[in-house]
């Protein structure tokens, strides 16, 4: 069975300030996205599922639908702040999305095989879509699901802060902890993320990070839901609160019911999380084409 991809394309882009979800790239007006399901063709995928919010899905199906309904299955979730969730009749009101372990959820009832997650707005690269592809056909199981690890020097910006996932890894590249960590930039040549107090704190910038590139079996979505409802249980009034990726795989890490393989990837991270990384981006695309490693023209 071809794995599925589900891009993450509901963000609000605050600090972008913009839709980065619909912004172009490359030299026909490709968006990064465009390159992820084009990577994910060439990988094997058989379906990609975007994660959108309600008012811009006509917006997003004009974009993809045109250039891909006719090369692979391609279908939309929608993640909106307050979307209902099976289990849940007192959802508190919030105007913050829940994080990217919600918007994993609401595109349950659209996958029922091993799936990959993205970022819409995280260029990866066309080895870790190979690598991924490989191992949730051949080596995904309910208690073995994996990650794409991204070397923390190579997925920083140039023009502001990042969040991510810093990890912990054993001898043979299983996952041990992975921390969220917000607020991270080169601080006086040193990689460093600052606390909400202020206080910051140095990074080994040689560690693995996760780009919310993961690999899983179908169930991550009912343990999902399940810590979910814990989750909003206990932080039903705090706004700010978000349930990531990470803090699923943890806490299933920690009950010993989860082991993640770490598929290694030294690329470059590309990525638009400000306006100022665009250019940076565009220049970047353009030296893989020239290197033949893309064609001028996806499609």
């Amino acid at each position: 069975m071809k794995p599925t991809l589900l891009v993450l394309a509901a963000g609000m882009g605050s600090r972008y300030g913009g839709l980065k979800q619909a912004d172009q790239v490359g030299p026909n007006g490709e968006t990064i996205i465009d390159y992820s399901i084009y990577d994910a063709i060439r990988a094997g995928f058989g379906k990609v599922v975007l994660v959108v919010r309600q008012n811009i899905l006509d917006e997003m199906k004009g974009l993809f639908d045109p250039k891909w309904g006719d090369k692979i299955n391609l279908e939309y979730a929608i993640q909106e702040v307050n979307v209902p969730i099976e289990g849940i009749s007192n959802l508190p009101e919030r105007t913050k999305p829940w994080g990217t372990g919600h918007a994993v959820m609401v595109a349950k009832h659209l996958i029922d095989e091993p799936f990959a997650v993205i970022n819409a707005d995280d260029f990866y690269g066309a080895d870790a879509f190979k690598t991924m592809s490989e191992f949730l056909q051949d080596a995904v199981s309910d208690n073995e699901n994996a990650m794409v690890g991204y070397i923390l020097k190579n997925t920083l910006s140039d023009h502001g802060y990042v969040s991510r996932g810093i990890c912990e890894t054993d001898v043979n590249n299983y996952l041990i902890t992975v921390t969220e960590r917000t607020n991270i930039e080169r601080i006086n040549g040193e990689v460093a993320f600052t606390e909400k107090d202020g206080s910051q704190h140095s990074l080994d910038e040689n560690s693995y990070v996760s780009m919310n590139f993961w690999g899983f079996n179908p169930n991550f979505f009912t343990v999902a839901e399940s810590q979910f409802r814990e989750f909003v249980r206990l932080n039903a009034d705090n706004e700010k609160a978000e349930f990531f990726i990470p803090l699923i795989v943890g806490n299933l890490m920690d009950e010993g019911k989860l082991k993640v393989k770490v598929l290694e990837s030294t690329a470059q991270w590309m990525g638009v999380t400000y306006q100022e990384d665009k250019p940076v981006v565009i220049k970047k695309i353009s030296q893989l084409i020239k290197a033949g490693l893309y064609p001028e023209k996806l499609v």
